[in-house]
């Protein structure tokens, strides 16, 4: 047996977890998924990579408010705020020279995830946080079921 099946068994049932939490603690379930995802994507394995992610998403988190916080200084003035979008996209990518900040999507998915929340940063840097999380769990419980089911597996043959 090859490890998707049981990769994507134990995503669905933390998934439905997921979603139960999210719902329970009032944070945005789709905020969430991206922090899983982004988990997901992190090219890091391990707790470097978890590590990695956690930095990045947050940070993004970050970013997004200076860019909000930002344009709301000069709310007339558009270019203002699409010039300080750019600078702050540049300075989102250039932050990668540091180890814990090298996954530039991580960055831009928790600054998505921020605008896609009209700034509110207090419900999703914790869903990112949880749906991080999750997604470890997901991926860790999954590669964990493979090995033992290929185990298991062998020992009959």
């Amino acid at each position: 047996m090859n490890r998707l099946f049981p990769l994507a068994f134990t995503t669905g049932l933390l998934s439905a977890l997921w979603g139960w939490a999210a719902v329970s603690f009032g944070l945005p379930g789709w905020a969430g998924f991206l922090g899983c995802t982004a988990w997901f994507a992190c090219p890091k394995p391990g707790l470097s990579g978890f590590f990695t992610t956690l930095c990045t998403l947050l940070s993004g988190v970050a970013w997004a408010q200076v860019i909000i916080r930002g344009g709301a200084l000069a709310p007339h003035a558009e270019l203002f705020g699409y010039a300080m979008t750019g600078i702050v996209a540049f300075l989102m990518c250039m932050q990668a020279r540091h180890m814990l900040l090298s996954f530039v999507p991580g960055t831009f998915i928790g600054a998505c995830a921020t605008f896609a929340a009209q700034g509110e940063w207090k419900s999703v840097a914790p869903a990112l946080l949880l749906g991080l999380l999750f997604g470890f769990a997901m991926k860790s419980s999954g590669n964990w079921l493979a090995a033992r089911l290929a185990a298991k597996s062998t020992q009959a043959a």
